[in-house]
This record gives structure tokens, sequence and C-alpha cells, in this order.
């Protein structure tokens, strides 16, 4: 049986909100039950309540009228389901025995916060002796809750929960209709094709219609430690008919799954169009917990929200929230968008050594660059494989023979910060860490758990988080190292069974643990900056990005596939953290130099490439991108939202032209990229547009209205527009 049988079931819990400002009624379509709204300042939520029991309606944008008899469909609030209780087939939606059958409505909290205002809704079931809240957070001047629900066993025997929601959402469509009137939007997040966004109807994902319930849905799901593996853990549904987009983000570093599908009224008629969106669970990711009396288990939290427009409007509603709720502003941070050279990418590939170093980082300097980090490989000898042996994180001997706080000296020296990679999440194969106790790792089955030659490391054990401690400690206090590009290259999938009521409860326990640690980090040490890297884009999540300041974005090589990237993955991580490769080849000339710094300006620049031997006409081009993006740009980039004029690009396509850009209340930006297409690019730009970089490359540029034309003498150039 699927999710969707078990979903929209009889065990189901159903449960509304009600405020102060509505008055109790009855709404047009409701028949004899009790409707309310709660007005979450841009947002506003519609229930009813019949037999002690509330049901969630239709969520809008302030001043969005409800479409025709959207408010007759309802279904539940939060998602319930536990072990030995009914799930009832398709044919039996609103029979059954299960706590949502069950669930009474007892009491809500309304109070206003330093960021908006919170509402918690408490409801209890008898026979289980469960009690469930259901938490709101609404952020003042955003069309975004956030949402998660906890639940406590206040009974004497122990409960499983096979799955309960994080949120859901209702009457997305007419129930009839919907394939006609939705278009959903999901980002495939492949290992160096991320953020590639595709927009379909429900019937293409799967979810057709057929006048009663469908036995399928449109959904996305990721399993194990690579959150983003396939997925970016977010969508948009847009309602062509009515004009409005919803969306969601779930906020965890784990398994997590979504779906949209439908309800049919006692298996008969169509009725109801959802969204059901969560964390980890028994039937995708092994995650069945066992809540023991007096204990409470609370589920991953989940962004949703709702505004008019479609796409591109609910991606910008998203970087807002994300810049002023997600984002964590530390000391390190007083510095906007600080340049960050990284020595892997088309340079060093994990093979650092003094020698190599010491030009590079003059090189570096002189390009204006103020972090450099030391990837992968610091910690090896010469000829070791350095995947396999990570773990005690000593410096080489043999790659720094006047020791790496030399190197790290020198970098200081030439005023910028130093840096190193670190994968503290595993031990390598043949580490010295093997001689730990199994406690220390990721078990199944009785046996270690390997991936890509690596152990995984268990976080809840205090002894690996006391060990990981002492080796930060050791970077920051002795080596001085102020940047960590903390990597993770490899996978959990469903977790570890050790201490664990299962699999994926193991995992969840660990996630969260990572995420704890992080903060004992930054609690510590507040002017160091970590960077989330999941070989590239592997875990670009903001259960991660809550805690981490930057997002490493691809291990993309190609550098003419890179705009295709950065585009998708704006829609899916602020501009503030997502670092972009910037990597002039050895060899390059003006035109690929300029291409390369116009992929990263309007984001984070992760520079890279072999600086010290660029010809001078390149070398020229990256020193003028940086010094545009450090006086004219970055300022901007905090307060900034993405557009995009030519829509969302293709990492396959070669011809089409590609455009990003961000805008602030001050002023705007726009990167467009011809790669092999025809010279002349048109877009739509509100206000007259001036070349910001590069100027004296042969790029043209004229408007007519609101019509802007960029000439490109050459393909595979870039520019950046400013107006």
């Amino acid at each position: 049986m699927n999710r969707r049988t078990f979903l929209i079931s009889s065990g189901i819990a159903g449960i509304g909100a009600l405020v102060s400002t509505s008055a109790t009624g009855t709404t047009a379509g409701l028949g004899s039950a009790e409707s309310f709204t709660w007005n979450a300042g841009q947002l506003q939520f519609h229930f009813s309540v019949a037999d002690g029991k509330l049901r969630q309606h239709l969520i809008l944008p302030v001043g969005v009228e409800p479409f025709n008899e959207s408010l007759q469909w309802a279904g539940v609030e939060s998602a319930l389901l536990c072990s030995g209780e009914d799930s009832p087939d398709s044919g039996m939606k609103q029979s059954g025995g299960s706590p949502g059958q069950r669930m009474k409505f007892v009491a809500k909290d309304e109070q206003q916060s330093d960021r908006g205002k919170t509402l918690v809704l408490r409801h209890t079931d008898a026979d289980l002796h469960l009690d469930l809240q259901s938490h709101y957070e609404a952020f003042e001047g955003l069309p975004i809750v956030r949402r998660h629900v906890e639940i406590s066993n206040a009974g004497n025997v122990s409960v499983g929960i096979e799955y309960i929601s994080s949120a859901m959402l209702h009457a997305l469509a007419d129930p009839v209709h919907y394939d006609s009137e939705l278009r959903i939007w999901l980002a495939y997040n492949s290992w160096m094709a991320e953020g590639q966004w595709h927009s379909f109807r429900p019937s293409e994902l799967g979810f057709v219609e057929n006048m009663r319930t469908s036995w399928s849905q449109a959904s996305a799901a990721s399993v194990g430690s690579w959150s983003t593996e396939k997925y970016l853990p977010m969508a948009v549904v847009e309602n062509t008919k009515l004009g409005v987009a919803w969306f969601w983000q779930i906020e965890h570093n784990g398994s997590w799954y979504w779906e949209v599908s439908n309800l049919a009224e006692r298996g008969i008629r169509a009725s109801d169009v959802y969204a059901y969106l969560g964390g980890p669970d028994q039937l995708h990711s092994q995650a069945w917990k066992n809540l023991d009396p007096g204990k409470a288990y609370k589920t991953v939290p989940v962004a949703i929200g709702c505004v008019r427009g479609g796409f591109q409007e609910a991606v910008q509603a998203l970087t807002s929230y994300r810049e002023q709720i997600c984002v964590r502003k530390r000391p390190a941070q007083r510095l906007a968008c600080p340049v960050i050279f990284n020595d892997y990418m088309n340079c060093l590939w994990g093979d650092p050594t003094e020698e190599k170093e010491l030009p590079l980082i003059d090189a570096a300097a002189e390009a204006g660059c103020e972090y450099f980090v030391i990837d992968a490989g610091w910690y090896a000898e010469r000829n070791e494989d350095w995947s396999s042996t990570v773990g005690a994180w000593q410096p080489s001997k043999t790659r720094w023979p006047r020791g790496i706080r030399f190197v790290l000296d020198r970098i200081r020296e030439k005023g910028m910060v130093p840096g190193l990679w670190l994968e503290p999440e595993v031990s390598g194969k043949h580490s010295v860490l093997v001689q730990k106790p199994d406690s220390w790792f990721f078990m199944r089955h009785g046996q270690r758990v390997i991936k890509n030659s690596r152990l995984l490391l268990d976080f809840r054990n205090p002894e690996v988080r006391g060990y990981l401690d002492s080796v930060v400690d050791r970077l920051v206090k002795e080596y001085g190292v102020g940047y960590i590009k903390m990597d993770y290259n490899t996978d959990t999938l469903e977790g570890t069974a050790q201490n664990a009521d299962s699999l994926g409860q193991g995992l969840l326990e660990h996630n969260r643990a990572v995420l704890s640690w992080l903060d004992g980090l930054l609690d510590r040490y507040p002017e160091l900056v970590i960077e989330n890297c999941g070989s590239g884009g592997g875990r670009m999540d903001y259960g991660m990005l809550s805690h981490a300041q930057l997002q490493s974005c691809t291990d993309q090589e190609e550098y003419l596939r890179l705009p295709a990237i950065a585009t998708g993955a704006s829609a899916g991580v602020a501009p503030s953290q997502l670092a972009i490769w910037s990597y002039p080849r050895q060899g390059a000339d003006a035109d690929q130099a300029s291409f390369n710094m116009v992929t990263a300006m309007l984001l984070r620049i992760h520079q890279s490439g072999h600086l010290a031997h660029l010809d001078a006409p390149a070398a020229a081009q990256v020193k003028e991108g940086i010094r545009v993006y450090k006086e004219i740009i970055r300022e901007h980039i905090p307060d900034a939202v993405p557009f995009y004029p030519l829509g969302m690009p293709s990492v396959t396509n070669d011809i089409d032209p590609i455009a990003l850009g961000i805008r602030s209340t001050k002023r705007s930006f726009l990167a467009v990229w011809r790669i092999d297409g025809d010279a002349e690019v048109r877009l739509q730009v509100s206000k007259p547009a001036e070349i910001l970089y590069p100027r004296d490359l042969g790029i043209t540029i004229s408007q007519t209205g609101e019509e802007c034309i960029v000439v490109f003498p050459r393909p595979r150039m870039g520019c950046i527009l400013s107006f």
C-alpha cells in the first residue's frame, strides 16, 4: 500500500487553527461546520471544526479570494499513523479506527513573537493517550509560515509511529480539473548537474485524473544523509487559474518526502487535492519510531507559503525568508560576501604541497581574494590515497617540509584568512580511527557500514563529538585557521541500527547531533566560517544552511555548464550563501576568464584555477572582476532576490542564452551568457541598463523601451549588466 493510501485515510489527525480576530460562523458550502481563519500576517489560513475535529481548507495570500467552492474542499491538518491502527484501502477512506479518527481538539495558544506571531494547537487521543501539538511560526513581512508537529505519549504503553507530517496543504485545485490548472515545479539535483528545474502537469508525474482517488501521486523523496542527491527538498505548485503559487522547503539534513495527490469522498467523488510534507518515515526511509511513555517526538521543520504569481515570485519569497530567518548572522559575516580562493577545482585537485601553494597564494592575493583555502589532501603523505585515510587530521610531513603552519602564515602575511578542508563525519577504512570501538560507527546487520572507502562516524556518541572538537580546536588555536570547508563525500543511505528504534531513526538522531555539534563550534569560535559541501551540492538543504554560512554548489569541471547550474541553484539557496566556481584554466584567454568571473559575480565567488600561470589578459580579467564584485556588487547581495528573464536553463543546452538577475532595494544586476548560440540576446529590462563587466571585450548593448539587446562578438562570452 502506498503513502497516499495511508495519508488521507481516517487514520490521520485532523487539526485546524483558530484566531481571536475571526468570528465563529458558517462559511458558504461548509454546512453546519463552524469556520475559522487565522491571519498569519501575509497569509490567511481557512479552517473548519465539526464534531470536535478541525479540518484545514485553503491557504492564500491576504486579499486573494478563495476560488469557486474551494472552501468545501478540506483535509487533515497533520497526518499521523500509528502501528496496529487501521490503514484503510482506497475504498475505506472515511472508516476505520486509527488515531486521527479519534483525535479531539483541546486548546490553542496564539502569541506575538519578536519576528511575528506563533500558534500552537493542542489535540489528544484518549485511546492511545497521545498529545499532539501543531506549531506555526509566522514572520513579519513574509508570506511564509514555518511548521512542525510534536507528539508525546502520556500513557503507560509504547506507541509505534509509522509517519507524522510536518505540514499539509489542501484545496490546491479543482479536484476534477487539476491537471489543466496545476503546474508542479521541482528541481533535479544530480552530481555536477545541480539545480535543474522543470515544470510538470500532475499527470506527467504520475498523478492522473480519474474522477476518484488516485492510486499514485506526484512525489519526490530522499533517503540518507545526502539530502539533495536527486532532488532539492522544495517544490512550487502553481494554480494557473487562480494566479497563485504554493511552495515549501523541507529543512532537514537527512531523509524527507513530499507528495501531491487527491482524496475521494467515500471513495466515490473526488473532493480534495492535497500536499503532504514531511521528514523520515517508516514507508519511505525505514524510520519507525517507538514512542515510549513520557517521551516526545518532533518532526523536521518545513517552511510553507503562498504568493500571487508563479515560480519566480515563490522563489523570491523563499529567498527573503532564507536571508532573514534561516541565515545566522555571525561576526565572520561583518564583511559582506568575502572572496574565497580554493585550490581544488581545475587547479591542484587534492594534491597540495608547499611548492605548489606559495605561488598560488601570491597570485590569489594579487587578484584580490580575501580567504585562501587548502582543499583535500593536506593530511596525506605523498602517493597516499587521501580518501581512504581521512580521520587523524594531522598535517602531512612530506607535503609540508617546513610544516603546514609555514604556509598558513604566508596566507596571513598576504592579508588573507587561511582555511582547510575537513571531512569530519567519516573515517577512512585505512585510518587510525578504525581501531575505535563499534559504538563510534554506523552499524547495519552487525557490521560497520563502509561507503566510498569510508566508515561513517555516529555523532550521537559523545566520544566522537569530543574527538572532532579536539581536531577543530587544534586547527583554529594552533594553526590559526579561520575557515573550514566541511565536505561529505559519501551517503549513509538508510542509517544505523545501533541503539536505534529503526535504521531511519538512528539516522535522524545522528542528523540532529551533527547540527548541534556545528552550533557548538560556532559558539566557541564565532568568527570561524564553515562551508557546507557534499561532493558539491549533495547536501544543499536548509537544515545545514541554517547553521553553516556557505554552500558549495557543484563539482562540475566544465565552465560552460556552470551558468545553468548557478541559475538553477539560486532558486534553492540564498545568493549570499551560494558559492560558485570561477576557475579559468591555464592558457585561458580574456573571454574565458571573464566568462568564469561573470558566472560567480552575482553570488559568492569561489575563485580557483592556476592563477599564477594565467596569461596577462586573463589575469587582468580576474582581477577586474573581483574588483567590481567587491566595490560595486557584493554589498547588495544579502538583500537581493533572484529573477530569471529567460526562464530556467538546462545544463545540456549549449545553444540558448542564459540570464540570472538579482534585485535589491537599491540596485539590480543581470548576468547574461552566450554559449554557442546567436550573438544577439534579447531581454526584458524595466530600466536603462549598462555593461558593468567586462567593458573591454567588444560586447555592446542597446535598448528600445523595455527590451534590452546584448550583442556578443564571439561565442562563449558573458557580461554583467547594471540598472
